[in-house]
């Protein structure tokens, strides 16, 4: 299992922990801390076992209000962050 915990920039949550398999190519689950608690809890559930290019391709790109960024989008790059770790 490839783990990390990622500090997203832009947005209300201050930390996104990532759980991905062990290639680096399925979310095995993930956390927030900070930020909107029950949209971030729904985001977590619907995301786990799924691939990571699925997630990034639905998520990336959202945007919070005004914000360029949103949790979601972040957590995008907290999933490319770990499976860049994976793959090294």
């Amino acid at each position: 299992m490839v783990s990390i915990d990622f500090t997203p920039r832009g947005v209300c949550s201050r930390s996104i922990h990532v759980d991905l398999d062990d290639a680096g190519q399925v979310v095995e689950g993930c956390s927030f801390v900070g930020g909107c608690n029950g949209n971030l809890k729904a985001i977590s559930k619907l995301v786990k076992g799924m691939p990571v290019e699925q997630v990034i391709a639905v998520l990336d790109g959202n945007t919070c209000g005004a914000k360029p960024t949103s949790c979601a989008d972040q957590l995008c790059r907290a999933l490319e962050a770990a499976r860049a770790q994976a793959q090294a």
